[in-house]
């Protein structure tokens, strides 16, 4: 393997991680889908690391006009990425639905494992996972009656 085709293979292997490790956080396995703004995130996370880890190596890499294009061709992925995660253009309705779970599981994962001690903090953090696992069933319902995927059960996370 060249030394480019290893650091092309190191930055999509990065990015593919990175991808992955962005469900770490969320509270129950069924609530992991497929998300678009999770995969252009790792898109513009790996551009950037492309950038920052050419440039900490660029001694090992010598073919100077390489060198500049995966440069620029990092910096136009990393922006094309940015605008697609800020602008949501390729995000529609089953898509937001897979996106929004995970990002509503992580709300339940961080409001029923944090330590509070106030009972206001409390009272709003159970109401939080309440509405979570509501809004979560809403979902999963509509993907599969909108054909995105299979027939979803209420879930009740072991309660």
């Amino acid at each position: 393997m060249t030394g480019y085709t290893r650091f092309f293979a190191m930055i999509a292997t990065s990015t593919v991680v990175m991808y992955g490790l962005m469900y770490l956080n969320t509270y129950a396995l069924d609530h992991v889908f497929f998300s678009q703004t999770r995969m252009w995130m790792a898109i513009y996370m790996g551009a950037a690391m492309a950038i920052v880890m050419l440039s900490y190596m660029l001694g090992m890499y010598a073919n100077r006009g390489l060198n500049i294009a995966i440069f620029g061709g990092a910096a136009v992925v990393f922006a094309v990425s940015l605008y697609l995660v800020r602008s949501q253009d390729t995000v529609a309705d089953v898509a937001w639905m897979k996106a929004m779970i995970p990002h509503h599981s992580i709300a339940i994962l961080t409001s029923e494992r944090a330590t509070l001690t106030d009972p206001r903090v409390q009272s709003l953090a159970q109401d939080i996972i309440d509405a979570q696992r509501l809004e979560i069933d809403e979902m999963k319902a509509l993907i599969a009656d909108l054909g995105g995927g299979p027939s979803a059960t209420p879930e009740v996370d072991g309660k």
